[in-house]
């Protein structure tokens, strides 16, 4: 299987356009207020989750829900504005996000999946990883970090992983933000140019360029090996910030409302307490 763009078309990064918004006929600023008006209904269908997380109602499966949302990119691609402009509309007390930096000694010292087993979401949270185990079979593999052949295993190792998750009540969406190399050159300099980017910008970025094309194949290979009906991948274009934006809301929206939740009954008798709240 190959990766899915926001409009469900199987596609694969060299097939997709950074510069499209498919599924989406109007401009930036129709954008902006197709993201307003969607923050409000994700905003509900995040308190449905973690209200019925708290209760602990279950699904028919017997597992109480939760979603983890998984977000890659070569730098500059947006990863932030997508925290503050699409997860800033939930609840942050039924949100748990989590960065994945480079790993430190303690976590290369066990296997790979190790350091993202504890931020797995719980019962009614979204979890959402900037970045995240895919570190593991990107970077080592235009890097030379790992054999070929362990990260071959660690493809279906990730299969597996992700299919645990799923039979425990998760559902997982995961995200390339595809920008183009001549997109983030710009977005680069402008860091380069304002005095309050400056923290955000790391040598590092440029040498990474170098390996643009190394890491845009193995982005290919690692969807390619990944991607499945349970743990879907979507390659959405992210030279529109704007864009990518609304169509991660878009995705995040669809998956919960998949979920088919409904509000908890209450556990006590409703009129009672109403007579009780009245007479105090």
């Amino acid at each position: 299987m190959r990766a899915r763009t926001p409009d469900g078309v199987l596609l694969g990064p060299a097939e997709v356009d950074p510069d499209a918004k498919p599924g989406y006929p109007g401009g930036k600023a129709e954008g902006e207020a197709t993201l307003a008006a969607g923050a409000e209904r994700l905003a509900q269908l995040q308190e449905l989750l973690y209200a019925n997380g708290v209760a602990g109602t279950g699904t028919a499966a017997g597992h109480d829900p939760s979603l983890l949302l998984v977000i890659q990119a070569m730098d500059t691609a947006g990863k932030g504005g997508i925290m503050r402009h699409v997860v800033g509309a939930m609840d942050p007390q039924g949100v748990q996000d989590a960065a994945f930096k480079a790993p430190t000694d303690e976590e290369k010292a066990h296997h790979f999946l190790w350091r993202v087993r504890p931020h797995v979401p719980q019962a009614g949270f979204v979890g959402v990883w900037d970045r995240s185990h895919y570190e593991d079979v990107l970077i080592h593999r235009v890097r030379g970090l790992t054999s070929l052949p362990e990260i071959e295993q660690r493809y279906a190792e990730i299969r597996d992983f992700e299919q645990e998750l799923v039979a425990g009540g998760t559902r997982i969406l995961k995200v390339m933000l595809h920008l183009s190399k001549d997109e983030q050159q710009g977005r680069l300099a402008e860091r380069l140019d304002r005095p309050d980017k400056f923290w955000k910008y790391s040598p590092t970025d440029v040498d990474e360029r170098a390996y643009w094309d190394e890491y845009m194949e193995a982005y290919g290979i690692a969807i390619a090996q990944t991607d499945t009906d349970h743990a879907p991948w979507y390659i959405v274009p992210a030279n529109r910030k704007w864009y990518s934006r609304i169509a991660v809301q878009e995705l995040l929206i669809g998956a919960l409302e998949d979920l088919d939740l409904e509000w908890p009954p209450a556990d006590f008798d409703v009129d009672a307490e109403k007579r009780r709240l009245a007479a105090s």
